[in-house]
């Protein structure tokens, strides 16, 4: 049967159930009742034995949680075109364009790349997804593109997921925002949770967790949530001053939204970011009318998923995948390249 494999390293002393929903692989759907339930069933086996108190304290070492076969999936096969950068009898890896759902939801019963999965590899998909969600380890929103990977076999998905866990697989983001990362910003500086690194790398941690009064959103907590954690690094800034730039951003976790959520509490949001991007508009005095009429007619968070590497969950190869900026984002950028003076060429740091 399928099962999950989750390490609760030391420190962690909280009750198990809470500590072991934390801790999951998001794409595993393993909210803190369903793991309650599998343990109150016997499904999950400790360092010690089976466990059967979900209100009992974690103990460091690691958790093996039987979550059965998968139900039967009503999702249907469709033959949409995916862009397979990679494939082998264990896995897939899809460079997704913008728009297209990963996994089927109310409102999006097809369509998706689920879907196209379905129609691609057959019967051959991960079952530890669940039903609605057949061999995806990791997801990215609707409206970002770039690269992802998916698992055919249990084996495989297993291996994979230990990687997003423990923050081994490598994740860069290529994102448009509003604003400038710039380590002499004491503003920046004075907000929670944000701290800079060598390089002039922006770090924020927080909590994520979702908005008391939205269920379709995340916020950021310090107090409640998962643990998450981005870097992001100015590649170019625009406009004079610099009121937009080109970032890079590094995942450390990859919690639901997570880059959004978090360029948005350090008041760079992402550029056509319709949740949380806010009501912000660029200044065409300093990026030039043409540049700042093309932010505001940018239809989709300006995020991609430009690089993903991981080790092959069964050979043991090191793979790295590479994704061109697609052609919207690249347009965007060109714009913004363009004036009205060019980009800037002010160094982070620079008075």
């Amino acid at each position: 049967m399928p099962e999950i494999l989750i390490h609760v390293p030391e420190g962690h002393s909280d009750r198990l159930d809470k500590t072991l929903a934390a801790l999951a692989p998001e794409e595993a759907a393993l909210s803190r009742s369903r793991l309650a339930k599998l343990i109150a069933e016997g499904a999950v086996l400790g360092p010690r034995g089976t466990v059967t108190d979900g209100k009992s304290r974690a103990e460091p070492g690691e958790y093996a949680i039987d979550i059965g076969e998968p139900a039967p999936l009503d999702a249907q096969p469709e033959a949409i075109a995916l862009n397979v950068v990679y494939e082998d009898d264990d896995l897939i890896v899809i460079d997704k364009p913008a728009g297209m759902v990963v996994h089927p939801a109310p409102g999006a019963p097809s369509g998706t790349l689920v879907n196209a999965l379905l129609h691609h590899c057959a019967d051959s998909l991960s079952g530890i997804g669940g039903a609605a969600r057949p061999g995806i380890v990791h997801r990215i929103d609707k409206e970002t593109s770039g690269l992802l990977v998916v698992a055919k076999t249990d084996r495989a998905h297993q291996g994979l997921a230990a990687q997003f866990a423990d923050h081994s697989a490598h994740r860069r983001y290529l994102a448009i925002a509003h604003g400038m990362i710039d380590p002499a910003d004491a503003r920046l500086r004075g907000l929670p949770g944000l701290a800079f690194e060598p390089g002039s790398v922006l770090r924020i941690t927080t909590m994520l967790g979702r908005h008391p009064s939205d269920r379709q959103r995340q916020a950021v907590s310090f107090d409640r949530g998962r643990h998450a954690v981005t870097r992001a690094r100015l590649v170019q800034a625009f406009g004079s001053p610099a009121s937009a730039m080109l970032v890079e951003c590094r995942l450390e976790t990859g919690r639901t939204h997570q880059i959004r959520v978090h360029m948005a509490h350090a008041g760079l949001g992402l550029v056509g970011d319709p949740v949380y991007g806010g009501a912000r508009r660029p200044s065409a005095k300093a990026l030039g009318a043409e540049a700042a009429a093309a932010i505001m007619a940018f239809p989709r968070q300006a995020l991609h998923a430009a690089e993903l590497g991981f080790v092959h969950p069964v050979s043991g190869q090191t793979l790295t995948f590479a994704s061109p900026l697609p052609a919207d984002m690249a347009e965007l950028l060109a714009r913004l390249q363009g004036g009205p003076d060019g980009p800037s060429d002010r160094e982070p740091g620079a008075q």
